[in-house]
């Protein structure tokens, strides 16, 4: 087998982990409400306060990784968030539990533009949309089985152990990883010579081995900032992220108590939006490398991401007013559906106009992705509070994705970012 398949199945088991840990928190969120007398609003910061956390962190962390390389930034990474999933189970208050939150956040930044950096080093650019599709399918994955086997978890152990149990979930892939990786396939000893041949000659910047290699020029942020397309990348992952972190803030809660669910029914029916993502990813990673493969490299971007935001305005309008769980839920995994689709055509364009600054580039554009996350997560809260309120959540994700189409239209992944005029 292929080394880099194997590379591929450790990015894709980290992301099934990260989310297993991240959606733990919605399943737990009568008893931690319960034991810590929370309201709707407080969760919403401490969801919030996740998500902001993950997005200040998301351009240093991508900067570590290209400069340092994955493998330790990566081990590092899943050891600090692995603590803090532990430490959350020791929270006494509304305030504790907000600052456990944000260094989960934090901890867990570096995880995606990590995996950025891997497949930059690793993966041939013919491969990259797929497997950046497997990557976030995982995600999916891990947050729907999460749901219903954390709800099973937390009556039978309590919120808190169960907290303690994914903490050494986490440490166990971090030895992992830093025992059999290395962050390049010229270094690996076990790369045949066939192999190694094969992605350094099919990567990005093929044959710039030192530059791959972490001795790249460092990219200034504020020459980085000046790039157009990754402003384009910025807003249109701000409003994907506005649909996608629904499902894994307030999609449990919401249908539980709309549609006078059990834990256990609640924790069934938010899993089928999540699986819905998953076929997403891996459908829209599969369109981006065929269309690629057809020489076309902008389509290969665009399309896939354009038809996915148009996938999830729908199904956002589609779910209002739905009066059974069954219909609303169909329409949510259309709109998540929708929403995944557009995350490997942003990851790999990042990758495009990054080239080894990809971590940095990458993190960049999920920093605005997480500030909407973090927007959606306090704006949800109070929504509750109004009659129609889930509505005007549910309309203005719809608006958010039509912008985000407008954004892609404009998009060129061959304008890659250069040091050559800075000054």
């Amino acid at each position: 087998m292929p080394r880099r398949f194997l590379v591929v199945f450790g990015t894709f088991t980290l992301a099934l982990i990260l989310y297993i840990d991240r959606v733990c928190i919605s399943v737990a969120k009568d008893d931690v409400m319960g034991d810590l007398d929370l309201s709707n609003e407080q969760w919403g910061w401490i969801m919030s306060a996740f998500a902001l956390g993950y997005a200040l962190f998301q351009t240093p962390s991508g900067a570590l990784a290209d400069r340092l390389g994955a493998r330790k930034v990566l081990t590092v990474v899943v050891t600090a968030w692995s603590i803090f999933t532990g430490l959350t189970a020791a929270a006494w208050s509304f305030v504790s539990m907000l600052f456990m939150r944000f260094l989960f956040g934090a901890g867990e930044a570096g995880a995606f533009p990590g995996m950025a950096r891997v497949t930059y080093s690793w993966i041939p650019v013919k491969e990259r949309g797929l497997v950046k599709g497997i990557n976030f399918s995982a995600s999916r994955i891990g947050g729907a089985v999460a749901y219903p086997l954390l709800a099973i978890m937390i009556a039978a152990f309590g919120w808190r152990l169960s907290f303690s149990i994914l903490m050494i979930l986490g440490f166990v892939w971090a030895v992992a990883w830093w025992l059999a990786f290395r962050d390049e396939p010229e270094h690996h000893p076990a790369v045949s010579p066939e192999e190694k041949e094969h992605i350094l000659a099919n990567r990005q910047d093929a044959g710039k081995s030192k530059e791959s290699s972490g001795t790249a020029t460092p990219l200034p942020f504020l020459h980085m900032i000046r790039s157009g397309n990754l402003w384009l990348m910025m807003v249109q992952y701000f409003c994907s992220n506005f649909t996608f972190f629904f499902s894994l803030t307030w999609l449990f809660p919401y249908v539980k108590d709309t549609y006078g669910l059990t834990l256990q029914e609640a924790g069934f029916y938010s899993m089928i939006p999540l699986l819905g993502g998953a076929v997403g990813n891996l459908f829209s990673g599969y369109l981006v490398d065929l269309i690629f493969r057809n020489g076309k490299l902008t389509l290969s971007r665009r399309i896939p991401a354009i038809l996915g935001f148009i996938l999830a305005a729908t199904g956002l309008l589609m779910s209002i007013g739905q009066t059974e769980v069954i219909g609303a839920v169909f329409w949510l995994t259309i709109a998540i559906f929708g929403a995944d689709m557009t995350l490997s055509p942003s990851w790999s364009f990042c990758i495009d106009i990054g080239g080894a600054h990809a971590g940095k580039v990458s993190g960049t554009m999920n920093m605005a992705g997480n500030l909407g996350s973090a927007m959606v997560a306090i704006f949800f809260g109070y929504l509750l509070k109004e009659e129609g309120g889930p509505k005007i959540f549910f309309y203005t994700g719809a608006v958010l994705n039509v912008i985000a189409i407008a954004c892609w239209l404009a998009t060129n992944p061959r304008a890659r970012i250069s040091l050559k005029d800075w000054n």
